[in-house]
């Protein structure tokens, strides 16, 4: 089991010295999304894995720049847990989980269900259930699947809707949300 969040700490905390003193900055907006004006001049996500255990909790973004050593360890993290294959996730994603995570004003780390997967996984998903896309964006790295526990579907439901910023899916009886990098649409119950 590997804890990424010791991996850097030289790196978070010169980051978190840095952050101390940007937090009081006027926000910038180089590179960052229309849908993330509110997200601040610093992006954070923090998740934890139930099927390996794993948690994360970094800063990959400070005032318009996305910080390489982070963003290898939020890939890592979401990589196909059955397989163990890595593919980079688009940053689109982490933006959009960041952003929701930050309007749902909670503290509690994401519970990650899936990320990345493989072509082997998505295929094995799919005999299994027939909600699962056969060209998925799971695939591409450029969804996740994840669940709170202190919120409900329906309120991370809304706030991802909220961040118009890809595709929102909403699975009540699962309980979990699914968002991706896609064209903004949404589906569920």
């Amino acid at each position: 089991m590997t804890d990424f969040s010791s991996l850097s700490m030289t790196r978070r905390a010169l980051l978190g010295a840095f952050a101390a003193t940007a937090v009081s900055a006027a926000p910038t907006y180089t590179k960052a999304a229309g849908f993330l004006r509110g997200g601040g001049d610093i992006r954070r996500i923090k998740m934890m894995s139930p099927r390996t255990g794993e948690r994360i909790d970094t800063i990959y973004w400070i005032e318009g720049e996305y910080i390489k050593d982070a963003v290898r360890e939020i890939t890592a993290f979401m990589r196909d847990w059955r397989t163990n294959d890595i593919h980079n996730i688009d940053l689109r994603t982490i933006d959009i989980m960041a952003a929701s995570h930050n309007l749902l004003d909670v503290n509690e780390p994401y519970m990650l269900l899936s990320g990345y997967r493989s072509p082997k996984t998505n295929a094995m998903l799919r005999r299994r259930s027939s909600g699962v896309a056969k060209n998925s964006r799971h695939l591409r790295g450029q969804a996740a699947d994840l669940r709170l526990n202190s919120r409900s579907v329906s309120q991370m439901y809304r706030a991802a809707l909220s961040c118009k910023g890809g595709g929102v899916g909403r699975y009540s009886s699962s309980n979990f949300v699914h968002m991706d990098c896609g064209p903004v649409r949404s589906w569920g119950r």
